[in-house]
């Protein structure tokens, strides 16, 4: 069999051979108390095992059985998700969430096998299996996006190891993530025209200039503040360096200030070889776009209208981040941009004038070559000074000494609005690509911070009540009475602060306990490292 079709077999084993998993761990009594979904109710385990059976014995179906197959992995996918609205997340039962994982699982594996890639119901042989269409792409993305997304992939048999096995053939299939323009192509987008060609990417071609000439995010900042009380600004320092920042600051009640290190991500891929700043680039790691993302709709998590929604992630460049970037991309199909969640179009005019934000998110985690493309800075490995002890008055409430870095990506358009907070741990926030405005008060202000309390249900005291944008008058107050305004702005105005710029290549280090405020200038894209 030729090695081009190869990654079509693949798949398929792997399809079956969760199906007899997953069939087998959900058969008799003897074997369900050592299946990881021991403790879902009996009939959604034994519905699980006869689905995968029936999946498992890869035998041709009719056009009733497939609806009816279907429907009934569906219903397993919303009645164990509906178990997760009984509980607190991390209090969640990992029980369901491995139910919700292995139903989307074979979901995928039902719909792969009846497709003509795995020579399925329209009979063509694997041998000679053709691209995938777009719709195909879709139902198979979905599934597998959603489980990492809404359940974390749980599962130690399959989970997210199998997931991410079948992104893989996935990819190798439709070929998406696999090719580049050629520098041909790359001279031809200088003059505007569409892009056309293509070159198939290997470790040999997986050069800057390969990239070089495609469009970029837009640099626009429709507004950018003043710097007022600058941050400190040094070159890249050594590990003991640093260490010895953290250990002798010049106020010992106030601890480490922040910092600004430069040049601490010269070497990452994603500014040199694999640029972030590309829409192509970005777009070729997602399977031309069609992988699901989270995003925050509204301006920031404590305004009126703010939402919550799962989209592909060309519609989110599309509909939020750079339109004009996009539709010059390479070959890219507008329509896949179009689909969001619940059937709503990304591009409408209102949409278009809204902000969304990719924010705090382990993209990483769900897309693992884009986690290839940084390295975590060796300053977090530091050992750094303990949190204010006013943050957490108790042992039980201090956050558990973490084994590995916590990594998150930050990324969205102009605009974009993370209020004054704090967070529980020592922050290392490299920006990538565009720019945004940061704003530090020490943890000794935080009597004058005016906290936030519970607020329906969610605890909220790490943020703050005040919202810099308004207090400065960069933007509008929502619905406040103007007199009261001022007043609370004179007060504000009191409180000291440093404040900086973030450029491409800059890393910030926000000790905790500082409450800060980060405001995207441009198209901007970072990614945060929390350790303790």
């Amino acid at each position: 069999m030729a090695s081009s079709n190869l990654p079509c077999c693949q798949l398929r084993a792997l399809c079956l051979e969760a199906a007899r998993e997953i069939s087998s761990e959900c058969a008799g009594g003897d074997v369900k108390p050592l299946s990881e979904v021991a403790g879902c109710e009996s009939p959604l385990v034994e519905l699980l095992g006869r689905q995968a059976n029936i999946i498992a014995k890869d035998t041709s179906i009719d056009a009733e059985s497939f609806t009816l197959i279907s429907r009934r992995i569906d219903d397993l996918i919303s009645i164990s998700y509906s178990k997760f609205y009984a509980y607190v997340f991390k209090d969640l039962p990992v029980r369901w969430r491995v139910l919700y994982t292995d139903a989307s699982i074979l979901k995928f594996c039902f719909v792969f096998l009846a497709s003509p890639l795995a020579g399925g119901s329209s009979s063509a042989s694997p041998a000679h299996s053709p691209k995938p269409d777009d719709a195909l792409l879709e139902q198979l993305v979905q599934p597998l996006d959603l489980a990492i997304i809404l359940a974390g992939a749980a599962g130690n048999r399959r989970g997210r190891r199998w997931i991410e096995q079948a992104f893989c053939l996935l990819e190798n299939i439709s070929n998406t993530s696999q090719f580049i323009p050629s520098s041909e192509t790359a001279r031809k987008t200088k003059d505007g025209s569409h892009l056309s060609k293509r070159l198939k990417l290997s470790p040999s071609n997986a050069s800057a200039n390969i990239w070089e000439a495609l469009a970029s995010f837009k640099t626009t900042e429709p507004f950018t503040p003043p710097v007022k009380n600058p941050v400190r600004r040094v070159k890249k320092l050594s590990l003991e360096s640093f260490q010895s920042y953290m250990d002798k600051p010049s106020n010992l009640d106030m601890g480490p200030e922040p910092l600004i290190i430069t040049n601490v991500t010269d070497d990452w891929p994603a500014r040199t070889t694999n640029p972030w700043c590309k829409p192509a680039y970005l777009l070729s790691r997602t399977l031309n776009g069609r992988r699901l993302v989270p995003v925050e709709t509204g301006r920031s998590y404590v305004d009126e209208g703010w939402g919550q929604k799962i989209i592909p992630f060309s519609a989110f460049l599309e509909g939020y981040i750079d339109r004009s970037a996009i539709s010059s991309s390479a070959d890219h199909d507008s329509s896949n941009s179009k689909r969001t969640e619940g059937g709503g179009t990304a591009g409408s005019l209102h949409e278009q004038a809204s902000i969304a934000y990719l924010a705090q998110h382990q993209l990483f985690t769900q897309l693992p070559s884009l986690r290839d493309d940084i390295r975590i800075p060796d300053y977090c490995y530091t050992a750094p000074p303990p949190p204010p002890a006013s943050m957490f008055p108790t042992s039980e409430q201090r956050p558990p000494e973490l084994e590995d870095p916590i990594l998150n990506a930050w990324f969205g358009p102009p605009g974009t609005i993370t209020p004054l907070h704090t967070d529980p741990y020592h922050n290392m926030l490299s920006q990538v690509v565009g720019r945004k405005y940061v704003r530090l008060y020490s943890h000794l202000q935080t009597p004058h911070m005016a906290a936030r309390g519970v607020e329906d249900g969610v605890e909220m005291s790490n943020t703050s009540r005040f919202d810099v944008g308004v207090m400065e008058g960069w933007d509008e107050a929502d619905g406040e009475d103007e007199d009261e305004g001022k007043s609370k702005a004179v007060d504000f105005g009191k409180i000291p602060f440093l404040d900086c710029i973030l450029e491409p290549g800059d890393t910030l280090y926000v000790p905790v306990g500082w409450w800060h405020y980060v405001r995207g200038l441009s198209v901007s894209f970072s990614v945060s490292f929390w350790w303790n």
